[in-house]
């Protein structure tokens, strides 16, 4: 996993990364704002079961949960949308480390948008049911990375899979190395809460899966 992240960031001098990066940056700052924004008004629209004083701390801190949930759903959310430009990541990344693999198979719009649409309400779903967790120090930081790291490697994985193998073997081949396809979700994750790397973070989780899926798709053959 880090051999595959090295050579994404080895790789980000390439001009055809530097023009997607440009996408990347100025589609984290967007996401980061409108989230704020949503969260912000979900939050402000919300009567918790007419408990008290749940709602007035809300309404004291309003501003600093917004962030907060902001941040919890950032990576998963940030990554699908980010992922309109996957398939030029992984055609960058090909063209260079993979000459001999020939042209992949495209997914199409429909394909990158049911992804998307998965990745952002699983995202939501189970980063929502794990709040509770989010509030016992030392657990959260081990529940955040494990569920977005299981989130961020199933999907980015399976698309990048879906370029060279039909859907039945793509999930069988990530199957059989869940904890591989996991951990290097658990990395782009930790991209993804480092400021000013985040805006970067996608690309780079997504070069580092092509690596990734190519390294054990060989093995797989063998």
């Amino acid at each position: 996993m880090i051999r595959a992240f090295a050579k994404a960031i080895a790789q980000l001098p390439d001009p055809r990364i530097r023009a997607i990066i440009g996408k990347s940056i100025a589609g984290t700052i967007l996401v980061f704002i409108l989230l704020i924004l949503s969260v912000g008004w979900a939050l402000a629209n919300t009567t918790f079961y007419e408990i008290g004083w749940i709602d007035t701390a809300l309404d004291v801190f309003g501003g600093l949960a917004s962030l907060i949930l902001a941040l919890i759903l950032f990576p998963g959310i940030v990554s699908a949308l980010a992922s309109v430009f996957l398939e030029d990541v992984a055609d960058a990344v090909e063209a260079r480390h993979y000459p001999n693999l020939g042209p992949a198979r495209s997914l199409g719009w429909r394909g990158l948008i049911t992804a998307s649409a998965r990745l952002i309400g699983l995202t939501i779903v189970l980063n929502l049911m794990a709040l509770p967790f989010y509030l016992v120090p030392g657990l959260n930081l081990a529940v955040y990375y494990g569920l977005n790291g299981y989130l961020l490697g199933r999907e980015y994985f399976e698309v990048v899979a879906l370029r060279r193998l039909n859907e039945e073997d793509a999930k069988a081949l990530r199957r059989a190395h869940r904890t591989k396809v996991t951990v290097a979700g658990m990395g782009a994750a930790l991209l993804l809460t480092i400021p000013f790397i985040n805006m970067i973070a996608p690309v780079l989780g997504t070069a580092a899966m092509v690596h990734l899926f190519n390294k054990l798709n060989e093995n797989n053959k063998v």
